[in-house]
């Protein structure tokens, strides 16, 4: 995007709000602040890139877009990262998101008061909707005229046009008794004016969304909310690492350390707010110490079961074609034959060629001959893949290893195993897609396990003894110090989560504003 017109601001001068991270946290809590006069200075590690740089190329899309960086990864269930998890670029992970925009279900925010697991949010599920409406109206989702598991809903836009993968999804469903329809997608179906940004073409259906959209038809924050930020009066510094977080005698944040150009500069703050994600979030905090009284930072890390069931088709299905996941369903949020808490949402999939051969690999554990036989017929394969409930645990967390990584921070390592609620819904999950994938008329299925999302690491609550942040994302410790990402989620969710974390950024932007008396 452009930034060679945007205000700048010296480090000495002391900024309003500091905001480290530009995807789905930061931005449009950038854009709210300044919109209300604070002067705010958006610090990312990525580099800045303009849609017509993004390339299909799956292996240079992912050095390009995606956090790369080594991580470690423990536990029974280990967390597959890079290309599956993280992004880095002005813009941050919605550069390479699927823009699979579903909303949470209000029973989900209220999980451990309706089975006695889990973690309940401390907020309304009616004020989270009142600000995900706002961040639709925005950016602009398409979606069906009428939504079957919530008829009042009303989408902007038409949906996206459907592949054979999206039509296998509704011929199995409908076989099964299933009701299954349009998805809710943050993609434009026709040209939409975006404000400050300029004209956003109708998607193409290229098929190469997490390679990074090309026409500017997938919302993203580089040509959403960051644009608006910019024209408002807000400063972003691409390339710009943060190394530490400087702290007053009063114990306040009073600078940010970061790493530019190869120079360590210190930018002065009023505030900071933390939008780095539910891996780089944490693990600023655990190497400054900061904000973890509860000894809750990086605890709770929570991934969403992700599993996929592929079908070899005799038709062809080519499903590199068309917007990859337009079909969902959400009867299965509360099965009626359920043995575990909570739910799961199934969508359609396409797939690019090297992703679904990771995914094979990765997921399905084939090699040599039998990953080669399944990826030689890659045009008539189609699949169903599930977004699941995952309930927070002690065991499963991110913590500091004694390697460095390159960037001079200690390295982070992450340990999740899936408990029995997972695995119970997990199962439920395959017996369902497996016979919609049947039902369909599939010849042969695969089933492959993954997660998706890091999730909960500096979770919000109303107890500062077992909470990172409040309700509004506020440190309970750090006054000045403020959390809006997906690792303040008490809860995993059964819906993808950055509708929710954009609707949280607004709601921390507004009660951030309301704190400096603007």
């Amino acid at each position: 995007m452009r930034l060679d017109h945007q205000r700048t601001y010296s480090d000495d001068e002391i900024a309003d709000v500091v905001v480290v991270g530009t995807g789905a946290g930061g931005a449009p809590l950038l854009a709210s602040l300044a919109a209300h006069g604070l002067r705010v200075v958006a610090l990312e590690a990525g580099d800045n890139t303009e849609p017509r740089d993004h390339t299909p190329d799956e292996m240079l899309a992912a050095q390009q877009i995606n956090w790369m960086d080594d991580r470690l990864s423990g536990g029974a269930d280990a967390t597959a990262f890079g290309p599956n998890n993280s992004g880095r670029g002005v813009g941050g992970s919605m550069l390479h998101w699927g823009a699979f925009a579903p909303r949470p279900d209000a029973r989900d925010l209220r999980l451990r008061g309706e089975s006695g697991v889990g973690r309940d949010w401390p907020i309304a599920h009616a004020e989270l909707t009142r600000w995900i409406e706002q961040v639709e109206r925005f950016v602009g989702i398409s979606g069906p005229e009428r939504y079957p598991w919530d008829p009042s809903r009303r989408y902007e836009m038409p949906p996206v046009a459907r592949n054979a993968s999206s039509t296998a999804m509704l011929r199995g469903a409908e076989a099964l008794g299933i009701t299954a329809t349009d998805g809710p997608v943050a993609v434009a179906t026709r040209d939409r004016d975006q404000e400050h940004w300029g004209l956003r073409h109708a998607c193409v259906n290229a098929g190469t969304c997490h390679q990074g959209c090309r026409t500017g038809a997938k919302v993203t924050m580089d040509t959403s909310y960051l644009p608006l930020a910019v024209a408002r009066g807000a400063e972003i510094r691409a390339g710009a690492m943060v190394v530490d977080i400087e702290t007053d005698a009063r114990g306040r944040v009073s600078a940010v350390v970061y790493r530019r150009d190869g120079e360590l500069r210190r930018q002065r703050t009023a505030a900071l707010v933390l939008a780095a994600g539910g891996v780089e979030t944490p693990r600023l905090l655990l190497h400054t110490g900061l904000a973890n009284g509860s000894g809750q930072v990086g605890r709770n890390f929570l991934a969403h079961g992700a599993t996929q069931v592929w079908g070899r088709y005799d038709e062809d299905m080519r499903a590199y074609r068309g917007y990859p996941s337009s079909i969902i369903t959400e009867d299965l949020l509360r099965p009626s034959d359920a043995d575990f808490a909570g739910g799961y949402l199934i969508q359609s999939l396409g797939v690019q060629p090297q992703t679904l051969a990771t995914t094979l690999a990765r997921g399905g554990g084939l090699r040599g001959a039998e990953l080669m036989r399944w990826m030689r017929d890659y045009r008539h394969l189609a699949g169903v893949g599930i977004n699941a409930e995952c309930l927070p645990g002690d065991d499963n967390r991110l913590t500091l290893s004694d390697e460095i990584a390159a960037d001079g921070l200690p390295r982070v390592r992450v340990d999740f195993s899936a408990g029995e609620n997972e695995k119970r819904l997990r199962a439920h999950a395959i017996r369902t897609m497996v016979a919609l994938v049947e039902a369909a008329g599939a010849r042969e299925t695969i089933v492959l396990d993954r997660t998706a999302h890091t999730i909960g690491t500096a979770r919000m609550g109303s107890d500062p003894g077992d909470s990172v942040v409040d309700a509004e994302g506020r440190s309970w410790e750090v006054p000045n110090l403020w959390i809006c990402d997906n690792s303040v989620f008490p809860s995993a969710l059964a819906a993808n989560p950055a509708l929710t974390i954009m609707a949280l950024s607004l709601r921390t932007a507004d009660a951030l504003r309301r704190s400096a008396g603007r």
